[in-house]
């Protein structure tokens, strides 16, 4: 009896550690959040002007820009939805050192080596969709949205486009995390691919299906319109011929380790 309580002491102390563990890398990514949050929340005007920028560079008419806002604090919550949204990409590094630092300890150096490049692609491929987003695919929806201005007549009213602040945010906001998301599908892929669980000839083969699945996620991920839908789905398609290149390339790193192990065996 004392044995099995012994077993059961032994085995519960590693747990207890890693509970431990598991705290403090949870008390630390916390506090880089409300760290970038309070950060993040002191520059929100200076956010939201640059996040104006694509409705800016729209009317290149250089008519003048208006939002505005019908609630006593609308402008307050958008701030403070600026700062949440900024403060969650601006520490994510953080937040996903922490996480690899819990799970490394698990992991085989090779597992290691293998994971540690998709830590630096997620974030730069998230940025980069961010930029297609701000650069590309908002002046678009914006310049079509001001085009559909209509001028005062004799039978017809005027139709001014008034963008609500905290409906614009919501607008970009939106877009910049379906793109981000969108662009993370060769880190996906790969990462699939080094399991086992895919390979280049399934992705060739599977790329109609692939196609239209990417566009009914362009409808579900992006606002009620033709111009942001394919907006993301074009890229995301591109995106996926990517990957199957990127895949081929992780098969092909995997034949010469393969290769090179069979030759140490033989010698």
């Amino acid at each position: 009896m004392s044995e099995v309580h012994d077993d059961i002491e032994a085995s519960r102390a590693p747990l207890l550690d890693h509970l431990i563990e598991l705290r403090a890398r949870l008390i630390k990514s916390l506090i880089a959040f409300l760290v970038m949050f309070v950060i993040c929340f002191a520059f929100a005007k200076e956010i939201y002007n640059i996040l104006v920028y694509p409705y800016v560079l729209a009317a290149d008419d250089g008519s003048p820009i208006e939002l505005i806002y019908t609630a006593p604090l609308e402008y307050l919550f958008t701030q403070i939805k600026i700062a949440v949204f900024g403060a969650s990409f601006c520490s994510f590094p953080i937040v996903a050192t922490q996480i690899y630092k819990f799970v490394a300890p698990g992991l085989y150096n090779n597992e290691r080596a293998a994971f540690r490049p998709y830590l630096v692609a997620t974030p730069l491929l998230f940025l980069l969709g961010a930029s297609v987003v701000f650069f590309i695919a908002m002046p678009v929806v914006m310049k079509f949205s001001i085009g559909m201005q209509q001028a005062a007549g004799d039978n017809s009213a005027a139709i001014k486009l008034l963008p609500k602040v905290s409906e614009y945010l919501s607008l970009i906001m939106t877009l910049i995390f379906a793109f981000g998301v969108t662009f993370q599908l060769p880190v996906v892929l790969t990462l699939l691919a080094r399991a086992g669980f895919i390979d280049s000839q399934f992705l060739k083969d599977k790329r109609r299906y692939a196609v239209v699945l990417v566009f009914i996620l362009a409808a579900v991920l992006t606002p009620p319109d033709v111009i942001s839908q394919l907006s993301l789905a074009i890229p995301a398609w591109g995106l996926y011929e990517l990957s199957i290149f990127a895949v081929m390339m992780v098969e092909r790193k995997v034949a010469e380790k393969d290769d090179a192990s069979t030759d140490v065996t033989h010698v």
